[in-house]
């Protein structure tokens, strides 16, 4: 096939190739949906079920074995539904996280998605793109490129004409224009860059969730053993004791923990993800409801990041009004990823001024500081450098007088709160020797909601430090009208004197004259210093938007890619804003404690169920030698807790103003409570039951399946809240479900499904009675609040 080195491709030929060599991706090894149920089907919760169901028939029951039957493949349809629900989630996050890729299609520039990329296509990189798939570069200008997920090396490596790029690095420097040679699985790394880990680390959350699942086990199983040693005892069938023991540890051993825990993140990520918050790490929103400190760049973040042009002062009588403005507007040619450009093209279009004819050009980056524009003029060739206005003053050749008035002019902006660029002309093509043209007061307006929701993060216990690569004179100016109290801490200071620096951070409002390699340097001084007046070390959540804040942003414990970031920076983030302001990031963090509280309230009732139910059925079954529940009823409770534990996932809680901790002690003790008092209540029912009413045995068991089931669901009331129950509901999902479940066990009690048939009013009596155990309950959970 032709290729058009200026052109590019056509579409058609475009699509011949791709039909040849696939998307550009690398297809991911997913197991089949047969795969993952026959995964789930042999998994040990699913063998309990089935040995359950054996045994039962084994023993005669075929009727309790049909039903275990039943209740198996509903645990594992349930099971599978939420988890594919799950996956959604993650699907979700790879559509937001697609890479953009400048592409030359039927002769002109336009933007295609990475997967559309074929070889032989002509693609446009400039400074922080990731390189979608493995190039040869046919245009470099001052190019360097970080090849470490490729080979390892540190440092960028210069690339020039014909020299071979390679899917996974990313530009640092310079402006790229290549050709592709290979995409997918066929490219050099042997992967196409993804923007979604396949992280799963275990956080600390979760491994104390998990440790809590062993604690429980580890419990259920003595239990079972002290309940088989009395019903032997008592001479009861072997067969019906392993039934009855297999169907105590379905219901003691948390089945749904893990179901759980992955859905409550998912809807998390996915609420995130409608806010415009992508989440790449998911065990980072345990970081994110632990954050305390959240250092943030001005620019974009605090501010609105529309830049404006307020006035352009001369400093030359060489150049015109319109000379100035048509070098400026020339060395401006990239306004989609500088904001500096937009409002220089702004203005000048305003005026009515073009860009001049260029022979050549150098982007900006953040260590040049400028761009630079070679012209021809009358023959001869000159060059332009717009950018900060110390880079471009020590390329000048301005005398001290010159000097000392561009600086008083610098500094009388920025006390006013306006960033400035600066104009130099050169009479060769040398940057060298540069006559100091003009200079441009930028404007950027404080977001309206910025001092807002400061103050909300810090009545949240989160401080709030800016980063910026403004003069001090500007940093102190914003960070006044922000309300960030502290002192401005200028760049010099944090090389200097850095445990100064470290021993007086919770003093401090920002960090002036920034470069991006200061930034690591700051983002490693916080996590070694304690918060205020606190001997807690700060867990720090960063900002970036360029290549450059890569080290920073990965070395943070929580690094956020704010909504203009460059895709290199997104690849190493563990949070993506796709919408800007600090409203965004508040959004996240009080969405990750909600998921912290959400988790820390289903482990509570978790433990205190588990005690509840394996406690009261082992302690009456070693009083009576007989079984105080079926199996089939123990495997239908464990069965409809499951409905209303999982609905949780979308329960109203209210927020921590302290970064989320796990509280064990607390959690042990109210779980311990609250179980101690549900077996309480469960033994005096018993004795009422069976001394006072003196019922059949048949009818106390359905009894006791009734009030396990409306007891524990009450308990979520109870439990999923610091405050009286009745003054906070739980979500409209908790009481459904926790409702329909109460209904469920009361028509099968009643009707005698499953379980002997009671009076209505019976059913009725132990409604009564769960609730009136239910304010027990709260009065527990008060009495720990006052005392404990």
């Amino acid at each position: 096939m032709t290729m058009h080195p200026t052109q590019g491709l056509t579409n058609a030929e475009a699509e011949k190739l791709r039909a040849k060599f696939g998307p550009n991706t690398i297809s991911e090894r997913k197991k089949s949906a047969w795969r993952r149920l026959i995964k789930k089907v042999v998994s040990p919760m699913s063998m309990m079920f089935v040995a359950a169901g054996v045994l039962s028939a084994i023993a005669g029951e075929g009727a309790d074995a049909a039903v275990i039957a039943a209740l198996f493949i509903t645990n594992i349809s349930v099971s599978v539904w939420h988890e594919s629900k799950a996956d959604n989630a993650i699907e979700l996050l790879k559509k937001n996280l697609t890479v953009i890729v400048k592409t030359m299609r039927d002769g002109a520039w336009v933007k295609l998605p990475s997967i559309d990329l074929v070889p032989d296509d002509i693609v446009e990189l400039t400074v922080g793109d990731l390189v979608p798939a493995d190039i040869e570069c046919l245009e470099c200008k001052n190019v360097s490129v970080n090849e470490a997920a490729v080979t390892g090396e540190s440092m960028p490596k210069e690339k020039n004409f014909g020299d071979k790029g390679y899917s996974g690095s990313f530009v640092v420097t310079g402006l790229i224009r290549a050709r592709v040679t290979a995409t997918g699985g066929k490219t050099y790394f042997g992967t196409a860059v993804s923007l979604v880990e396949g992280d799963r680390r275990a956080s600390s959350l979760e491994k104390d969730v998990l440790s809590v699942s062993k604690f429980l086990s580890v419990i259920s199983i003595f239990l079972v053993g002290v309940l088989t040693i009395a019903l032997l005892a008592a001479h009861q069938p072997i067969l019906k004791i392993a039934t009855l023991d297999v169907s105590m540890l379905i219901a003691g051993i948390p089945v749904a923990l893990p179901t759980v825990m992955t859905l409550v993140i998912s809807v998390g990520v996915v609420k995130l993800a409608r806010r415009a918050i992508i989440v790449r790490r998911l065990s980072s929103l345990e970081d994110l409801a632990n954050v305390n400190l959240l250092l943030s760049d001005k620019t974009g973040t605090l501010t609105e990041n529309r830049i404006t042009v307020d006035k352009m002062v001369p400093l030359c009588p060489d150049f015109s009004d319109r000379q100035i403005w048509s070098l400026a507007i020339a060395a401006s040619p990239d306004p989609e990823k500088n904001p500096l450009a937009v409002a220089i093209l702004n203005k000048g279009g305003e005026l009515r001024f073009s860009a001049c004819p260029i022979v050549d050009f150098v982007p900006g980056d953040s260590e040049r500081k400028r761009a630079t524009i070679f012209f021809d003029d009358g023959g001869n060739r000159k060059a332009a450098s717009l950018g900060a206005p110390q880079v471009i003053m020590g390329l000048s050749d301005a005398d001290v007088e010159r000097r000392e008035a561009f600086v008083k002019i610098v500094e009388t902006a920025a006390k006013d709160g306006f960033r400035v660029l600066a104009l130099a002309v050169s009479n060769t093509d040398k940057e060298e020797a540069m006559k100091l043209a003009a200079v441009f007061y930028l404007a950027d307006e404080i977001r309206k909601d910025a001092r807002q929701t400061i103050s909300f993060l810090n009545d949240y216990g989160i401080a709030v430090k800016m980063v910026t690569g403004d003069g001090y004179d500007v940093a102190v100016h914003v960070a006044h009208d922000l309300g960030i109290e502290g002192k401005i801490v200028r760049k010099s200071d944090v090389e200097n004197a850095p445990d100064n620096i470290k021993n007086e951070f919770a003093q401090t409002a920002g960090f002036a004259e920034v470069l991006p390699k200061d930034k690591y340097d700051i983002v490693t001084l916080a996590r070694s210093a304690n918060a205020g007046d606190s001997s807690k070390p700060y867990v720090v959540a960063v900002t970036g938007d360029g290549v450059n804040d890569v080290p920073p942003v990965k070395t943070a414990d929580v690094g956020i890619a704010v909504a203009n970031a460059v895709d290199a920076l997104k690849g190493a983030a563990d949070i993506v804003l796709t919408s800007a302001g600090i409203a965004v990031i508040r959004d996240a963090i009080i969405e990750a404690r909600k998921i912290f509280v959400r988790l820390y309230n289903y482990s509570v009732y978790r433990i205190s169920e588990s005690f509840r139910l394996i406690i009261t059925i082992a302690v009456i079954g070693v009083i009576f030698g007989t079984y105080p529940l079926t199996p089939v009823q123990i495997i239908l409770i464990a069965l409809l807790d499951d409905v209303p534990i999982i609905s949780l996932a979308y329960d109203r809680v209210v927020v921590s103003r302290a970064p989320a901790a796990i509280n064990a002690r607390k959690r042990f003790t109210m779980s311990t409570l609250y179980g101690l008092t549900g077996v309480a209540n469960s033994m005096f029912l018993l004795w009422i039951s069976y001394s006072f009413l003196h019922l059949p045995w048949a009818v106390i068991q359905t009894m006791f399946f009734l009030k396990l089931t409306v007891s524990g669901h009450m308990l979520i009331y109870v439990a999923h809240t610091d405050q009286p129950w009745y003054k906070f509901l739980p979500s409209k999902q908790v009481i459904w479900a926790t409702s329909v479940t109460q209904i469920i066990a009361t028509i099968l009690s009643v009707a005698g499904i499953f379980v002997s048939a009671i009076p209505l009013s019976y059913a009725l009596l132990v409604w009564v009675w769960a609730f009136g155990w239910m304010q027990a309950g709260e009065l527990v959970k008060r009495m720990f609040a006052k005392h404990g």
